[in-house]
C-alpha cells in the first residue's frame, strides 16, 4: 500500500512532488517498489560516500574535516593500525607489531578481504617490503594516502552491497507493504552513519532474519542470526523474541531450530579465526569486558557528574538491567492481545541493550534502523527518533574535536545533554512501539490490514 494513502506525514510531504498517489494510478511494469527502493538506496549511499570527500581529500588527518564535516570513519585507520596494510591475517600473531583486531570475526574477515582486493594494485610500496618499516610510519610512505583512500572506497562498495541486500530483505518481509522499507532507504542516520564502521554487514543479516522468519523458515532465520552475530553481537538478541513468538504460537520447535542453526552457523564462521589464533580471537571478548564507561553511554554522562563506577560494577549492572529489559519484553510478548511482530519485540530488546550498554558509538543507531522501520512504519515517529540521534551525532563530533570545550568552557555538560536527548528520543520510540503492542489498534500494520483486504476483494 502506498504510504501517501495511509501515512499523514508522507501524504503532506508528497505535495512537493504532486500530491498523494491517485485512486486511478497504475503501477509501472518495470519500476516496481523493490527496484525503486534499491535505486533510492544506491543514491543515498552514493551521497554518503560523497559526504566523506573532505576526509578523502585531507588523507583522514585533519580534525576540521573528520569532525567538523562529520566524515570520520574507523575504516582507514584500522587498515594501517591492525596490520591489514601488510596483508596480515587478522588472527595471526604479529608479535606486538600491531594491536589485535577488536571486532568479531565477520568484520575481521571482511576487512582482510577488502585489504587483499586493495592490494591487487597497491599505490604504496610493495606489500612484501612493508614489514621492514616502522608501523607508525607506513601511513606517510609515498603512495600510501592514496592506497588508504582506495581501501575505504573498496570497503564502501562492499558495504553498499550489504545495504542493498538489507533493503531487498526489508521490502520483502511483508509483500503487501514493501514501502515500509522506504524510511530505511531514505534515513538521515543511514546517510550520516553508514560508513563509520562495518555495521551494515550485521544490518543486512538482521534484515535477512526478519525476512526468513516472516516466511516460516526457522533454519534460515537462525543462519542469518548466526552470521550477523559473527559480525556484531546484537543480532543474537533476536533469539529471545523468536522463542517468545514460537512459544505463543505453540511452535516452540521452530524457535529451538532457529537457535540451533544460529549457534551452528556462528561456530562455523568463528572456527577459522579460533583455530588460527585463539588468543587473538578472544580479543573481542576481552576488550569489551575490560572497557569502562565509554563514548555516548549514560554511564559516561553519570561519571561527568561526579559518579564513579568500576568496570566490574558497570559490567554487572548493565547486564542486570538488560536482563530485566528482556524479561519485560518477554512478558509483553506473551501477554499482548495480538501476537506481536518480530521487528517489534526485536526493536525493544536491542533498544534496551543500547540504553544500558557502557558504550554508544555513533554508528550503533544502524542497529535499530531495520527493526524500527518495521516496528513502527510511520514517518513522523521515525523522524522524531532520528532527530535525537542526529543531535547526538553532531555533538559527539564536536566533543571529539574539542570544540565544545572551546565554545562553552567545558565540553562535557553539552555533550551529556546530547546523550540524554538521544536517550529520550529512543525512549519515545520505545513507548510508541510498546503502545502498539498493548493496543494493536494503534499499530499501522494492524490498522491498515482491513484496507488491504477490502482492496483485494474489490479487485477480485
Amino acid at each position: 500500500m502506498a504510504p501517501t494513502r495511509t501515512d499523514p506525514f508522507a501524504r503532506s510531504m508528497s505535495e512537493v512532488v504532486g500530491g498523494p498517489l491517485g485512486r486511478h494510478a497504475r503501477p509501472h511494469r518495470w519500476w516496481v517498489p523493490v527496484r525503486i527502493l534499491l535505486a533510492l538506496f544506491a543514491v543515498v549511499f552514493a551521497l554518503s560516500v560523497v559526504q566523506h570527500q573532505p576526509c578523502l581529500k585531507t588523507n583522514w588527518a585533519n580534525n576540521e574535516a573528520r569532525y567538523g564535516k562529520a566524515c570520520y570513519s574507523d575504516i582507514p585507520y584500522l587498515y594501517t593500525g591492525r596490520g591489514f596494510v601488510e596483508g596480515l591475517w587478522p588472527y595471526a600473531d604479529s608479535h606486538g607489531r600491531y594491536e589485535v583486531m577488536e571486532y568479531p570475526v565477520g568484520i575481521s574477515y571482511l576487512a582482510w578481504v577488502t585489504a587483499k582486493i586493495t592490494q591487487v594494485d597497491p599505490s604504496g610500496p610493495p606489500v612484501a617490503e612493508r614489514h621492514h618499516q616502522d608501523p607508525g610510519s607506513l601511513w606517510f610512505l609515498p603512495g600510501m594516502p592514496r592506497e588508504v583512500n582506495t581501501y575505504f572506497l573498496v570497503t564502501a562498495i562492499v558495504l553498499g552491497g550489504f545495504g542493498l541486500l538489507a533493503t531487498w530483505f526489508l521490502a520483502g518481509v511483508d509483500p503487501r507493504r514493501p514501502w515500509d522499507a522506504l524510511p530505511f532507504v531514505l534515513s538521515p542516520v543511514l546517510l550520516m552513519s553508514g560508513l563509520i564502521n562495518w555495521d551494515l554487514m550485521a544490518v543486512a543479516f538482521v534484515a535477512g532474519a526478519l525476512w526468513a522468519w516472516s516466511r516460516d523458515r526457522p533454519v534460515l532465520t537462525g543462519v542469518m542470526i548466526g552470521l550477523g552475530t559473527a559480525a556484531k553481537l546484537y543480532p543474537l538478541f533476536l533469539l529471545g523474541p523468536i522463542l517468545v513468538l514460537a512459544w505463543r504460537r505453540r511452535r516452540l520447535r521452530d524457535g529451538l531450530v532457529a537457535a540451533a542453526a544460529a549457534a551452528g552457523s556462528w561456530a562455523v564462521v568463528n572456527l577459522p579465526g579460533w583455530l588460527s589464533g585463539p588468543d587473538q580471537w578472544r580479543q573481542f571478548w576481552t576488550f569489551n569486558s575490560e572497557r569502562g564507561a565509554d563514548l555516548g553511554s549514560v554511564w559516561l554522562a553519570l561519571t561527568h557528574h561526579g559518579h564513579t563506577f568500576s568496570v566490574h560494577t558497570i559490567n554487572l549492572w548493565s547486564w542486570v538491567l538488560f536482563g530485566a529489559v528482556c524479561v519485560l519484553v518477554a512478558l509483553l510478548g506473551l501477554r499482548a492481545p495480538r501476537t506481536p511482530r518480530l521487528a517489534q519485540l526485536g526493536f525493544l530488546v536491542v533498544a534496551g541493550f543500547l540504553l544500558v550498554n557502557k558504550v554508544y558509538s555513533p554508528q550503533y543507531v544502524l542497529w535499530l534502523l531495520p527493526l524500527a522501520v518495521l516496528a513502527r512504519p510511520r514517518w513522523r515517529d521515525l523522524l522524531i527518533w532520528q532527530a535525537g540521534e542526529l543531535v547526538y551525532l553532531a555533538a559527539v563530533w564536536m566533543y571529539l574535536g574539542g570544540w565544545l570545550e572551546e565554545a562553552v568552557g567545558g565540553g562535557a555538560p553539552v555533550y551529556d545533554i546530547a546523550i540524554w536527548v538521544r536517550v529520550a528520543a529512543q525512549l519515545y520510540l520505545v513507548a510508541v512501539v510498546v503502545r502498539d503492542v498493548v493496543r494493536p489498534e494503534h499499530d499501522p500494520v494492524v490498522a491498515e490490514q482491513p484496507l488491504v483486504e477490502d482492496r483485494r476483494l474489490a479487485v477480485s
